[in-house]
């Protein structure tokens, strides 16, 4: 399932307008076959839209910073999530850019220097409004308030739509930053999208 997900859109509306992202990374989670994922020891509270009916936005707080946000996909009682990880910003994109307060984009330098002083153009900020799962909910909007939206329903504030898929053999890796399962080949991602987000191993917290 969680292939599937590449090139789909998710696009979200709030009180400030809409921001649309199409999907270019994602990680599958497999419930209590799977160590790696929040439902490995059963339900709770924090996790109960993992376990269905499929089609649920599941949104979790990590780290007492970051907003994340899942999709779930296993039937009712089989909690199954794809993480959303990045994607490329396709639709408001100047309110993605306020909301990760990423300055608006200057006139091109290179009409105003004389040709010797020209540099090397900067690296397009806007690959990075959405590279990252914390970095997507942020430009989208996406809180605590959308947890439990049903992405499928035509007036939901958050919807997944089909957008203009991908028809290609995916790129596929270990999981970004996991303790357990860290070898599982479960991350799938558009190859040679920019904005796909790099790949960090979990890191053991040193203890002083």
């Amino acid at each position: 399932m969680a292939p599937l997900l590449l090139g789909t859109v998710l696009r979200s509306t709030t009180a400030e307008g809409t921001v649309a992202v199409r999907i270019t990374e994602v990680e599958a989670y497999d419930g209590p076959n799977d160590p790696g994922s929040h439902a490995y020891r059963g339900e709770t509270p924090r996790n109960a839209v993992m376990f269905g009916p499929p089609g649920f936005l599941y949104v979790y707080f990590t780290y007492g910073m970051h907003f994340c946000m899942n999709v779930a996909t296993g039937p009712a009682g089989t909690p199954s999530a794809v993480l959303l990880r990045a994607g490329e910003v396709i639709e408001g994109v100047d309110l993605a850019r306020t909301r990760r307060g990423v300055p608006p984009t200057p006139p091109s330098a290179a009409r105003i220097l004389p040709a010797p002083t020209r540099k090397r153009p900067a690296a397009n900020p806007d690959r990075d409004l959405a590279r990252g799962p914390a970095r997507m909910c942020v430009a989208l909007g996406i809180g605590r308030e959308q947890n439990a939206v049903d992405l499928l329903a035509k007036d939901s504030p958050v919807r997944l739509l089909d957008g203009p898929g991908f028809d290609g053999t995916p790129s596929t890796g270990p999981r970004v930053g996991l303790r357990e399962a860290p070898d599982w080949c479960w991350r799938f991602w558009i190859p040679n999208d920019p904005t796909v987000s790099p790949y960090r191993p979990h890191v053991p917290k040193r203890r002083p």
